[in-house]
């Protein structure tokens, strides 16, 4: 087995709307690696081909690559139609060529009611089956889609998306593991009980941590077990991206804001927990 190597990545519009602004940030913090999730106040997804073109320009002129795409595809009603999102994805799949990564972050839909999470099982078929439909164009577009957990979707737990992954056996189908998402559905011990279950399809994780009934952290001080998760991928040999999402000064449904000083605190906090847990981190 392969010595883990450890990237950091980061969701740059925590830091600024502007995209040079996060991208001088990034280079104070020595990251290297962005997930777009928006730029200018644009989401990614929304993104004309002159932003695109822009986007590239920047983040050539900063030395930066782009680890992901933070789409916002599957955040959607799970009765809406499928084809929607597949167009969706397919001009994400060109937005990702132009800016060099084959990565697209994804969600398993919101049930029709989001009130409790206590009747999201019967509705893990449907979200496979759409999910499937994903899957099935990101393999026609050469896409690796990382699934993340997510508060009011159907993959919220450990035991739902372990059973979404089990059904979606393809390499173009990753997890993004996301240890605050999952503390803010009331799962303790997450890595614990996790790991055996969704270890093996983890190909991507974002870093936040949480409290119990409380709010979003930085690594390493909430209940999300992340540094148990890091010394479980340095054992495993993971050769992968740590993309920062810190939520620290604004934990919204669909975005977060950490602003400057927020993400060098979490840049901060995340190499400690590395440097705790033995976790090298690639130059």
């Amino acid at each position: 087995m392969a010595d883990a190597t450890f990237t950091i990545s980061a969701f740059g519009d925590e830091i600024a709307d502007d995209l040079d602004e996060q991208l001088r940030v990034m280079n104070e913090l020595n990251i290297g690696h962005l997930e777009l999730r928006a730029a200018w106040g644009v989401n990614v997804l929304k993104m004309s081909d002159a932003d695109v073109a822009r986007a590239r320009a920047s983040l050539a002129a900063h030395n930066v690559q782009v680890s992901a795409l933070g789409s916002p595809v599957g955040k959607s009603p799970l009765l809406d139609p499928i084809e929607k999102e597949v167009a969706n994805l397919q001009r994400l799949g060109q937005i990702a060529q132009k800016l060099g990564t084959r990565n697209i972050r994804i969600f398993s839909f919101y049930p029709p009611d989001t009130s409790s999470n206590a009747h999201y099982d019967q509705h893990v078929d449907q979200a496979i089956a759409s999910l499937a439909r994903l899957v099935e164009e990101a393999e026609k577009l050469d896409l690796l889609l990382l699934l993340e957990n997510e508060r009011e979707i159907v993959g919220d737990t450990v035991a739902r998306c372990h059973r979404i992954l089990q059904a979606l056996d393809s390499p173009s189908l990753t997890f993004a593991w996301d240890p605050a998402n999952f503390v803010l559905v009331d799962e303790a011990r997450v890595t614990e009980d996790g790991w055996p279950l969704l270890g093996p399809r983890t190909g991507y994780v974002h870093v936040k941590d949480a409290k119990l009934g409380g709010p979003v952290k930085a690594a390493g001080e909430g209940d999300g077990q992340v540094a148990e998760l890091l010394t479980r991928l340095n054992a495993a040999g993971y050769q992968g991206i740590l993309a920062l999402e810190p939520h620290l000064a604004m934990a919204g449904h669909s975005s977060g804001f950490s602003g400057p000083e927020g993400m060098a605190y979490a840049v901060k906090k995340l190499r400690e927990v590395m440097a705790a847990t033995g976790c090298v981190e690639t130059p």
